[in-house]
């Protein structure tokens, strides 16, 4: 059975759904949480920091170093799995297992990339809002440690069945 993602508190944050696709409110108040939450997810071993492949100026991807067999739509662009957007917007886009992207949306953490609503992506892509503050920090950070598991063709706990 697969483990809940928590509620999240609270409305979600106004989006632009067109290209790009960015959170336009809700940002963390306090400007370290963006930098904590990268210096986590850039710990993983075998990521890499590089300019995204896909996304806007300034946003910093999770990048596999190695080659790996990953199920399909586990990468957003080469070994890209996820990237974190700069300031002001702070959100990310992942890659996520169908039934867990569903769940994150259900919780209210996530929802699908424009192109997904559009039949260009796979329903593995989603952008995860900027975490508020520490506790939803933890819980993207599990999110992205998800996506990661993903992307390393591995199940994490929460998506195995």
């Amino acid at each position: 059975m697969t483990p809940l993602v928590p509620l999240r508190p609270g409305n979600r944050p106004r989006t632009h759904q067109g290209l790009p696709h960015r959170q336009l409110d809700q940002q963390p108040s306090d400007e370290t949480i963006h930098e904590k939450l990268a210096v986590r997810l850039f710990a993983l071993e075998g990521v890499i920091e590089r300019p995204s492949g896909i996304s806007v100026p300034g946003a910093r991807a999770l990048v596999l170093r190695d080659e790996v067999s990953a199920p399909p739509g586990a990468f957003m662009v080469s070994r890209e799995f996820a990237h974190l957007h700069p300031p002001p917007d702070q959100s990310l886009h992942i890659t996520l297992p169908e039934r867990r992207s569903s769940a994150a949306i259900e919780a209210g953490w996530a929802e699908h990339h424009p192109l997904v609503v559009a039949g260009r992506l796979p329903p593995t892509h989603v952008m995860v809002y900027a975490p508020r503050d520490e506790a939803e920090l933890e819980v993207v950070y599990g999110l992205v440690c998800e996506s990661y598991a993903f992307a390393c063709g591995k199940k994490s706990h929460a998506s195995a069945e």
